[in-house]
């Protein structure tokens, strides 16, 4: 009987590995904006893995699942911060795993699903990233990570939905190389409690820009046939601002489990958020950058807005 429960394992990992695949890695710092910066949300890593499913018997044209684990860490305005005095934000790190559903459907609407679990604190292992990385590469010593953010175990939902606002693309021939989409997304759980809005503009720097269901930006370059690679790339810009409402942040408030974080602050609920970047897609790779800005999150006399770079590599396998 155990030798046929191997068979069966076997059989299903032979089968999950061969749909349609793609890996990645993400990678968010302040310093890709600026050798200056180094505050706040300064550090994100996040590996993932994504697959096609099996073709569509409902409206949609393509679901791809992803699964994903990565490592958020925020920092007051200066590592050097020994001193409780210079905390202008906490010291807080955010280690997940993450598993979504992704659905493309005609007229260039998206959907999208996300679940999260890990920890905010000492467990996610962000003061002896960032302790060891500023080490390897001779930066200035990180003072201050015992205030951090204490113990929070981390359960969020979102849902994200996009659609396209502007015309077609096939009414008109010149609106090959531009389209305006709104898109809107709302995140609830133990760590944040958010809602945001905004429009995304795409403007094509080589061809016809690729339908959502085909495109990059939101993760949709797998196809059923492989063939397809070689006939199709992206070279594009793209920009987003948006509005958001942030009703809780545990990285900034603290636990709502608890109050034993030694230095916490009051939300700002309100906030404007813009990205700006570039996205290139050829064969099997594709590559991203992308220019990042956040409204001020808390309040006090001292935080402000700030920036960070985030750069993505992707490989089909």
């Amino acid at each position: 009987m155990k030798q046929y429960r191997w068979l069966l394992l076997v059989w299903g990992v032979l089968c999950f590995a061969q749909k349609p695949a793609q890996i990645g890695i993400v990678s968010d710092n302040d310093l890709y904006t600026s050798p200056y910066n180094d505050q706040y949300y300064t550090n994100g890593l996040e590996f993932y893995y994504r697959y096609l499913g099996n073709p569509e018997t409902t409206r949609a044209l393509k679901t791809i699942t992803e699964f994903r684990i990565g490592q958020y860490i925020y920092n007051p305005q200066s590592v050097k911060a020994a001193d409780i005095n210079v905390h202008d934000r906490p010291f807080a790190g955010y280690l997940f795993a993450e598993a979504r559903i992704s659905k493309f459907y005609a007229n260039s609407h998206v959907l999208k699903f996300k679940f999260q679990g890990g920890v905010v604190g000492p467990e996610s292992g962000a003061q002896q990233f960032q302790e060891g990385l500023h080490k390897l590469v001779g930066y200035y010593t990180v003072e201050g990570w015992q205030y951090q953010i204490t113990t929070t175990p981390a359960a969020q939902a979102a849902v994200f939905y996009s659609r396209r606002i502007s015309p077609s693309p096939y009414m008109h021939r010149f609106e090959y190389n531009w389209d305006v989409h709104l898109q809107a997304e709302v995140n609830v759980g133990t760590i944040w409690n958010t809602a945001s809005i905004g429009p995304m503009a795409r403007i094509s720097l080589k061809g016809p820009l690729q339908d959502m269901h085909h495109s990059m930006l939101h993760g949709a370059e797998l196809e059923a046939d492989a063939s397809e690679y070689k006939n199709r790339g992206e070279l594009f810009l793209y920009a987003n601002p948006s509005l958001q409402y942030m009703a809780f942040d545990a990285t900034i408030q603290g636990s709502m489990f608890n109050n034993t974080s030694p230095v916490t602050f009051p939300l700002l609920h309100w906030r404007f958020n813009a990205e700006a970047g570039i996205k290139y897609r050829k064969n099997h790779w594709a590559y991203s950058y992308s220019f990042n800005y956040r409204g001020k999150e808390a309040i006090n006399n001292v935080i402000s807005g700030f920036f960070y770079g985030s750069i993505q590599v992707g490989y089909i396998l």
